[in-house]
């Protein structure tokens, strides 16, 4: 981006602190994104607005400005919320979320599009207190629901210290710290199932004993649950603890489904982005095509799921989002056409999708401060090419109107280190059991934001969220050879 772009980029407009915004804030922030909508060729609307099919029309601003409690839906905050797979889960469920902590913000930009009505608060944990995040979201004295998130966990050196002691670890702690503060009725904590094992169990011992002394009760054993059971077409495990205030019902863990969803159900209806020249340089193109799997049906929303309570979101179901090419070279495409369906072609070490599968866990890859490498992509199963975004958003569980950044990397990144909503759901269904909520399908319909969200670049996206650019580490190019295979294939 140039030097002249850069300083176009809008700030973001703060539309849902005040009823009042600071006087021009509203008419320079709608210039800026004029200007550079110019400078980008992109057709987007300036305004986020909730509108109602039955009762007219409602603003974001008048949304954020209602008290939550009058929303008669449960309230959720998600801790580390990516772009949003557990955020989505427990809307699915019946609940409200009512903010969304991220510190990256390019995610933080993807999880506003995609939850207009939500606070995102980009930001780290470990800099706010529960009194920030509930000014922020407006929340005043209301009572929180549920607290959810899944803290990283990378520092495991536990021989003679606590592994609460290790600063590697300190995100857990204050995860654990903002539970305390904000004193949600329930909270839900996920991780990776490696916590489970040896001497990281250690680790999880102590995230009980400390959100037992203050003032909860943990459903032990704490369980690994794997996607795949809750209609996931994707083999996929992860840890979950769940806690109640100390006096309130315990939920029990969700039980998963003996039929599973296959790789087929989930994207073969999609069309092939390779025949359209134009997602060379774009990630979406308007396209016709036939949908038949019940699974793919809700996904597309031609089909209504009686067990999602979530928002509508108004979309085009003709529109291929999420669909950049990958050219690969034609030695390239030989040896994926060789391999065998659920095998894994010996060059590239991708796995070829078999089509009444799942698909193997889909990962993120690394960050920008080590070496920012995409991770593994399956081969399609028909095609001879790695699977797109969307496919990969498919065999996620995420609804076709839900977009990610335009980049593959960070499109990719994002699925991988989030929840699939349809797990994420399980685990809210039975949080809003233990409440004796008795969710309703909202009439009202959401308009996502501006699609200019999901194109900004760490700096325009630092810009719009008035963070420094470097919130984020950036790419360390000098990480050792051997490191870095390492990374790429872990």
């Amino acid at each position: 981006m140039s030097a002249k772009r850069r300083r176009d980029v809008p700030r973001r407009p703060q539309l849902r602190l005040s009823s009042t915004p600071t006087q021009g804030s509203r008419h320079d922030f709608r210039l800026c994104l004029f200007t550079v909508c110019c400078q980008y060729r992109l057709l987007c609307p300036l305004s986020v607005q909730i509108s109602g099919r039955r009762s007219g029309h409602m603003s974001a601003e008048t949304h954020a400005e209602s008290s939550w409690s009058d929303m008669g839906r449960p309230i959720g905050i998600d801790l580390f919320a990516g772009a949003g797979g557990l955020s989505l889960g427990f809307e699915q469920a019946g609940f409200d979320i009512a903010a969304a902590v991220e510190i990256d913000p390019i995610h933080c930009a993807t999880h506003e599009f995609n939850f207009p009505y939500s606070h995102a608060i980009c930001a780290s944990v470990v800099e706010l207190s529960g009194s920030q995040i509930r000014h922020r979201a407006n929340l005043n004295q209301t009572e929180i629901d549920v607290v959810f998130g899944g803290a990283p966990c990378q520092g495991f050196s536990m021989i003679g210290k606590r592994s609460f002691d290790d600063p590697r670890n300190h995100l857990v702690f204050h995860y654990v710290r903002l539970v305390r503060e904000l004193q949600p009725k329930y909270c839900v904590f996920e991780n990776v199932r490696g916590l489970t094992l040896g001497k990281h169990a250690r680790f999880l011992d102590e995230i009980v004993e400390a959100l037992t002394s203050g003032g909860y009760d943990v459903l032990l054993p704490y369980r690994v649950l794997n996607a795949a059971d809750f209609l996931v077409p994707q083999d996929r495990r992860r840890l979950f603890l769940i806690a109640a205030r100390r006096g309130l019902p315990l939920p029990d863990y969700p039980q998963g489904y003996a039929r599973k969803t296959t790789v087929a159900d989930a994207i073969s209806d999609l069309p092939d982005a390779d025949q359209f020249d134009v997602l060379r340089a774009a990630d979406s193109v308007a396209a016709k095509w036939h949908t038949r799997s019940p699974y793919a049906r809700v996904l597309r929303g031609l089909e209504e799921d009686h067990s999602d309570f979530s928002y509508r979101r108004r979309f085009d179901r003709d529109e291929l989002t999420c669909s950049l090419r990958t050219d690969h070279t034609e030695l390239s495409q030989q040896r994926f056409r060789d391999t065998q369906h659920g095998k894994t072609e010996p060059v590239s070490r991708f796995r070829k999708l078999d089509p009444s599968g799942v698909c193997n866990t889909l990962r993120a890859g690394t960050d920008s401060a080590r070496g920012a490498f995409t991770s593994p992509r399956p081969i399609h199963p028909h095609i001879p090419r790695v699977i797109t975004v969307r496919e990969a958003a498919r065999l996620h569980s995420y609804p076709d109107w839900f977009r990610f950044h335009a980049t593959k990397w960070h499109g990719f990144r994002q699925i991988g280190n989030s929840v699939p909503p349809l797990l994420g759901r399980a685990i809210a269904q039975q949080i809003a059991a233990a409440l004796r909520s008795s969710p309703v399908k909202p009439s009202l319909e959401l308009k996502t934001g501006d699609p200019l969200l999901l194109t900004f670049d760490m700096s325009a996206a630092a810009r719009y969220f008035a963070v420094p650019r470097n919130t984020i580490a950036q790419r360390n190019r000098k990480i050792a050879n051997d490191q870095q295979t390492m990374l790429r294939y872990a």
